[in-house]
């Protein structure tokens, strides 16, 4: 057998959370090396955050535009789809991994290309697409960053229909003329409003009675009517019982007995994590499953194992997977170098508490939606006695120079017995900008005598945070 190559750390996977882990292992003096079976850079810069918000501006932009006077005649035209997807594209890298390449080489790690599996107690074999072979072993950490994958439904006919998944949506060349979305989550809903505004006639299929049900109700009413007056057919309540695919066209079977044909059907139902083919079992871990680990990432039970980003389930958001990176690379250098962790330390460098309680996320549809924190039914869930305080963003002053009938809604959750915000949610035009200051109070756990002396500037939209302060007042 080949003598392992020794490295401090050895990281599986070059998404943006391997990436984060690597850097702060090299700050901290540790050799590193990373492991990618795909493209470095990971999901989110080629099949997620990136170039689904590159589909998406132009859409937000327009409707922003036609709700200005002055402005609003000039835009009334069809987008420009083909410089649409050009520039989606481009800010894809055209699928391309030189510059992520480069900079992995910039910070002193050492990229593997090809399958990398745990093989017992740290160590980690990476074949590589000419079958090669190569063993590394890890002095300090391995660390499992390998992401999530689309999880698609049990269904008849479903592989052979060739369905899209995001991977697929964010990445298609051409506009289908009918497109079925199954899934009113986040890329459901987001997908859902891009492609409508590209010129497909979107049918978004809803399980549930709502979109967006994670979030405040209001946020997923506010999304469904822009959707219908974008001119999408959106049905809640509704499941896929079949699927098949003739030619150019899917045929898809809903659990009424009625059909829907359409050239394309995107399934956004959820995610799996990338564990399967990844040697848990040679660490006696479950292949496919969800990994457990405390508040410094390491994974229950190891010693040498951590588990960062979405393969914990915490919090399956890239910027969350970041924080989580910084976090767990500083818990390996420090232990490392000896220094000892203090757990209970939860404001620590190297303690990840900010995905327990103050989780920021924006969707980017028109209207965009964004929250931080717990929403009022899990606050109550969680025992806390609260109060939601909610404001129409409308009758901000900002929200009427922004754009003529701004339409929004704002509600922040307070813990009674704290006198803290447990949780923020706004949904209207241009509120994903908001979204920080509402993570700062609730992160920092702000007093509500405190914030009333935080005074937002006039004229804008953050003004609501003056109105909702004194409605809670009253």
């Amino acid at each position: 057998m080949t003598e392992a190559i020794a490295y401090d750390v050895v990281v599986l996977g070059a998404g943006p959370v391997g990436e984060n882990v690597a850097d702060r292992a090299r700050s901290g003096g540790l050799s590193t090396a990373i492991v990618e079976s795909e493209l470095a850079g990971g999901e989110c810069s080629y099949w997620a955050c990136m170039p689904s918000k590159a589909l998406l501006r132009p859409v937000i932009a327009r409707a922003d535009a036609r709700r200005v006077p002055g402005l609003c005649h000039a835009v009334q035209g069809p987008l420009d789809t083909a410089a649409v997807l050009a520039h989606r594209d481009n800010y894809a890298s055209h699928w391309k991994d030189d510059g992520q390449v480069a900079w992995i080489e910039s910070i002193g790690a050492d990229l593997y290309r090809g399958h990398g599996r745990l093989a017992g107690p740290r160590t980690v074999t990476v074949t590589a697409a000419d079958g090669t072979v190569t063993t590394l072993s890890a002095r300090h950490a391995v660390a499992v960053c390998t992401g999530t994958r689309a999880a698609l439904p049990s269904l008849p006919g479903l592989a052979d229909a060739k369905p899209w998944t995001s991977r697929e949506a964010t990445s298609a060349d051409h506009v289908p003329a009918r497109l079925v979305v199954v899934g009113g989550g986040v890329v459901g809903t987001e997908m859902a409003t891009a492609w409508q505004a590209l010129g497909s006639q979107v049918t978004l299929l809803v399980r549930e009675n709502g979109l967006l049900s994670r979030m405040e109700p209001f946020a997923g009413e506010l999304a469904t009517d822009a959707l219908r007056e974008a001119g999408a057919d959106v049905r809640t309540s509704v499941s896929v019982t079949a699927v098949e695919r003739n030619g150019a066209t899917v045929s898809v079977t809903l659990d009424d007995g009625s059909t829907l044909e359409a050239d394309e059907i995107l399934f956004a139902t959820g995610r799996a994590p990338r564990t399967d083919d990844i040697g848990l079992e040679s660490v006696g871990l479950e292949p496919g499953s969800w990994l457990s680990v405390d508040d410094t990432l390491r994974v229950e039970g190891s010693e040498w194992l951590y588990a960062v980003g979405d393969v914990n389930r915490r919090a399956l958001l890239t910027h969350q997977g970041k924080y989580q990176a910084r976090q767990a690379g500083a818990a390996i250098t420090a232990r490392a170098a000896g220094v000892p962790l203090l757990a209970t330390d939860r404001w620590a460098a190297h303690v990840a508490t900010a995905d327990h309680g103050a989780v920021p996320q924006v969707v980017f549809t028109d209207p965009e939606a964004a929250s931080a924190g717990l929403t009022l039914a899990e606050a109550e869930a969680a025992g806390h006695r609260v109060r939601a305080v909610d404001y129409d963003l409308a009758n901000v002053a900002g929200s009427g120079l922004y754009a003529d009938g701004y339409t929004g809604r704002a509600r922040m959750v307070v813990d009674l017995d704290r006198e803290t915000l447990l949780g923020v949610t706004f949904v209207g035009p241009g509120v994903g900008e908001l979204i920080h200051a509402a993570t700062v109070a609730i992160a920092g756990e702000v007093p509500m005598d405190r914030l009333w002396h935080a005074v937002p500037a006039y004229p804008t939209v953050s003004e609501v945070w003056l109105r909702l302060l004194e409605t809670y007042r009253g």
